[in-house]
Formats: structure tokens, sequence, C-alpha cells
């Protein structure tokens, strides 16, 4: 999964002075040109504030990084939103889908990742296989968009192998019915194969009669969100994907108004927490379930240790963490939580940030 693995990769990183820059994008001509104007006086800020906090020769490396990425973006290429992750040995840079609600520069001693973190939680990523008697092709989709086709060993299977040369057997529907099951079950063993490889779940296009007998031969049958009907006229990517999008954003909203129920309910079991400092401390230590934090919501702190912090106003202060809250983020997916950002319409009584607690 891409975006999760450039988050472990980018919140791994640790040690002064790692530059964060995030800024909203255009897609297209001319408002992307004033995305290179925005991103070139980012990166000078960047460059001015870490001269003159670390010094032009601890940080050699770092400047360098920062001219080098700067030359190397091509704003044809934006999307929503742009994120710079540059240190001594890193230089990352992250096109997003989502605009960001906090632009600017950040320096630290580590990457602040919220909005990787916002990206990787509004991202959906899963396969979707347009299923037929004549072929079957496999896709990796990421919300509404076919980022690559899947090419294997066993993907895209040419057209059923399994067909029947005898007239009365062609004429026997259980006949036909088991010779399109064997078909189907080697179909199910390849997508799983496929899913051990990369965790992700798949949407099948096909006929209501096969996504029937593919889950009846299926070995794994949880792999699969759902179907949406084939359309023998319309089997081009961008048609097939919207089909499953339409299917899987439905069980997204499902997910989330399941999630703002639990928090609700944990509540009552004496399972949440709001206190800023208890949430960072339960995150670290394991504990946190699903946290929730408004958009809006970013705190500074100066840590006082391992486990405590001091809030404060200013999040550019020397040393300090310019949100808190990034931190908290990652600690509780790293260690298998949820992450989940409310809007300003989302209608929940909690304050700006809540932790839902496993004990």
């Amino acid at each position: 999964m891409a975006i999760r693995k450039q988050l472990e990769k980018i919140a791994a990183e640790s040690g002064a002075p790692c530059v964060t820059i995030s800024l909203n994008t255009h897609r297209t001509h001319p408002d992307n040109q004033n995305d290179r104007v925005k991103l070139k006086n980012y990166i000078t800020e960047a460059r001015k504030r870490v001269e003159d906090e670390f010094g032009k020769r601890p940080a050699t490396e770092l400047l360098a990084n920062l001219e080098e990425v700067e030359s190397e973006i091509d704003e044809n290429f934006n999307l929503e939103s742009l994120h710079l992750f540059v240190s001594n040995q890193t230089k990352e840079v992250v096109r997003s889908i989502w605009p960001v609600s906090n632009e600017g520069v950040v320096i630290a001693d580590h990457f602040a990742t919220r909005s990787l973190i916002k990206s990787y939680t509004r991202s959906y990523e899963y396969l979707v296989m347009l299923l037929s008697q004549s072929g079957v092709q496999l896709y990796e989709a990421v919300n509404d968009t076919i980022i690559a086709e899947i090419e294997n060993a066993d993907f895209p299977f040419a057209e059923n192998p399994h067909y029947l040369i005898n007239a009365a057997q062609q004429s026997d529907p259980k006949q036909v019915d088991n010779m399109v099951r064997e078909f189907l079950n080697k179909v199910d063993k390849a997508a799983v194969r496929v899913y051990q490889d990369t965790g992700l779940p798949c949407v099948v296009i096909c006929t209501e009669d096969n996504y029937s007998r593919l889950l009846q031969v299926a070995d794994q049958e949880d792999i699969y969100l759902g179907y949406a009907p084939i359309d023998y006229n319309n089997t081009a990517t961008h048609q097939v994907v919207k089909q499953s999008w339409e299917l899987v954003r439905e069980r997204q909203k499902q997910v989330r108004q399941s999630d703002i129920k639990e928090i609700q309910e944990a509540v009552g079991k004496g399972l949440l927490i709001t206190d800023l400092q208890e949430i960072y401390q339960a995150a670290v230590d394991g504990r946190g379930d699903l946290l929730v934090v408004r958009e809006h919501f970013a705190q500074a702190v100066m840590m006082d240790d391992e486990r405590t912090f001091t809030l404060i106003d200013d999040p550019t202060h020397d040393g300090s963490v310019e949100d808190i809250t990034s931190t908290i983020a990652w600690e509780v997916m790293a260690k298998n939580g949820r992450v989940l950002f409310l809007k300003d319409t989302d209608e929940m009584d909690v304050n700006d940030i809540a932790l839902k607690v496993r004990y």
C-alpha cells in the first residue's frame, strides 16, 4: 500500500532538522503557474529558517536537497496539494488528491505527517476485477482512480479454457455449471494470492450469477467487498472504476457512521479520553483504538520529557513540536489503531480531539 509505506518511511526519521512543506495546488493551467511561485516562497522561507537556527554547514545536504527538489517538481502533474519532506538524508515529494487546511513550513526533529495521515485515512486502496467468460482483468485502484493493472503469472486471464466439446454435454446445465465453477475457482485462487501480497480487498464487476458462483467456490470469501453488474458495452477502466467506487464509497460512509457511533458509546463505558496529555501517553503506550481529531485542530508543545509536554502558542519556537496531534495520530496508527478526522458538519459531542482506548 503506497501511502502507508510512504508514511512508515517518513515517520521513522528523526533528528533535526526535518523540513515539511505543505501547500494547496491546482491541476490545470494557468492556476498551476502560481503554485510554482508559492512553492518557491515556502522553500525560501525554509532555507532561511534552517540557516538561522542550525547554520549552513550542519545543514549543507538539506539545503542542497531543497534546491534540487524545487527544480524537480513539474507543476503540470499537480493534484489538490503538494507535500515535501526534506532532511539531510531524505527528499520525498507527495502529491495528494486532498487539499490541506494548514499550508506552510514546519521545521522540527521529525516530519509533520498529519497531511499524509489525512490522505491515508481518506484514501481507500482496493482491487477491481473485471470478470467475464471472455477473460479476467485485475486493477489496483485508489478511490475513483485506476492506478495500475495487475500483471503477473495469473492475471490477466484469457477466456475460460474450460469448455465442453460434446454437444450433449453442452446442453446439460449441470455440466456447464461445473465448467464455469472450475474456471471461477482458478480465478479465486489467483485473487487470493494477490490479496496475500497486497492486503487489498476486491470489488468484482460481473453478472450476479457469476458473482454468486464465485463466492460459492471462494477459498477466502471475505476478500470480496461486493459486485457491480457488468455492462459489456462499457468496460473501459474509467467506467468500471466508477461503478466500483460507488460501492466502496457507500461502505466507507457506513464505516464512518459506525466509528462515530463507537466514539459516542465509549463515553458511557469510560473508554474515552479527552485530555491531550493523557491522549498522548495512551497512544504511546499502545492503548489507542480510535482517535478522532477535528480537521482544524493543531497544537504546538514543548516536550518536558518523553511522556509529558507543555502547551505553547508559538509553533515556531526553537525545539518545539509544532503539532502534537500528528505525533499522536501516527502512534495510534503504528500500533494498529484507527484515525478519523472530523469535518465541521460531523455532529459529535466531543472536543477537538478524543481517543477511545482499548482498556
